[in-house]
């Protein structure tokens, strides 16, 4: 999965919609806009969006002004978010994440982060090598944060990109609040090329919802600061009702194919193990009678002609990763990850 795919998903995750399929999309933006390229304080959405923000929280119009001065359109932001990001079956997504590198990035992440990760996970519940995979799935454990600064892509997608420009405008105002907030210079942060910021690839929604103060510096520097980071993951699961102690995701076998009826595509528990036990699936370890999951079905390699599935039940806590990323491939890739830097750390003294 290339990095213009792995932005498709994030986005998805970030406030759960679909992206829009257009064709001759780039004929469209054209035809919208003065130019495909350079500066927008043309544009006439631009102002209504800077009173906007003067009216409602009391920007200075003419720092606002200013500011979009140098605030440029990306042609090849356009280009990235027009391009469908195409499937990926298992087999091949988990390969990009369950690698050695990530693996031992995990680990050295743990080590030297291994104060803040103690203490955060014994406030929150959410174990540190949960936290650890979604760093090293989002940016390999910081190296990866994106190149662009973030008011230039979400400029560009909020007034270029009709499709989406509703959702990117509320993350231009998140961003705008943000700064002022965190009294950070609107035009130095950078990200990826529809907005993700810092380590964990927060929006700014997301930043303004779920970034943590660890250190108590008054600033929640998820670029930087590696204990703000930490916090800042775990306050997001904490927040979208993480179970401390819960199992995560438990594997499944089945005897004939009457399972295929329960894969209906959602991502929320939905079935008891009573109902599991109907459709000939058993699964590998006990759980609380009362339990509910999510059966899911993930593509193997082709054997022959055919691709094999690997079948896994889902829990509540499968659930909560799928919130950061609306993925069942990204949730079981976190949780492999995981489960493979806990073992490897377990090995050293």
């Amino acid at each position: 999965m290339n990095m213009k795919q792995a932005e498709h998903a994030r986005l998805n995750r970030r406030n759960n919609q679909p992206l829009f399929r257009l064709k001759n999309l780039a004929c469209v933006l054209c035809f919208s806009l003065i130019s495909c390229a350079g500066n927008i304080k043309d544009n006439g959405e631009v102002n209504v969006f800077i009173s906007k923000m003067v009216t409602i929280h009391h920007f200075d119009e003419s720092q606002l002004n200013e500011l979009f001065q140098s605030v440029d359109i990306k042609e090849d932001i356009l280009k990235k978010i027009s391009s469908p990001a195409e499937g990926m079956p298992w087999y091949k997504y988990r390969k990009i994440f369950m690698t050695d590198a990530r693996i031992n990035g995990g680990v050295k992440f743990w080590r030297e982060n291994e104060p803040a990760l103690t203490s955060i996970e014994k406030q929150t519940g959410v174990p540190a090598e949960i936290i650890i995979a979604i760093i090293g799935v989002e940016t390999l454990y910081g190296q990866k944060t994106g190149n662009y600064r973030v008011i230039d892509a979400l400029s560009t997608l909020s007034f270029a990109y009709p499709p989406r420009s509703k959702f990117f405008l509320g993350e231009l105002e998140n961003f705008l609040l943000l700064c002022r907030d965190e009294h950070i210079n609107p035009l130095d942060p950078l990200g990826s090329y529809a907005g993700a910021m810092g380590v964990p690839q927060f929006m700014p929604s997301s930043f303004m919802a779920y970034a943590a103060d660890f250190d108590n510096d008054r600033h929640r520097d998820i670029w930087h600061n590696k204990s703000d980071v930490i916090a800042s993951v775990a306050n997001y699961f904490v927040k979208h009702q993480w179970r401390t102690g819960q199992a995560i995701a438990i594997p499944v076998s089945a005897t004939g194919e009457n399972y295929k009826a329960a894969l209906n595509g959602g991502l929320k528990p939905d079935l008891s193990l009573a109902e599991l036990e109907s459709l000939n699936l058993k699964i590998s370890r006990p759980i609380p009678l009362i339990t509910k999951v999510k059966l899911l079905a993930f593509e193997q390699e082709p054997n022959g002609q055919k691709p094999g599935e690997e079948l896994w039940a889902g829990l509540d806590n499968f659930y909560v990763i799928t919130r950061y990323n609306h993925s069942p491939l990204y949730a079981l890739a976190v949780y492999q990850l995981s489960q493979s830097i806990l073992n490897k750390k377990g090995t050293f003294p």
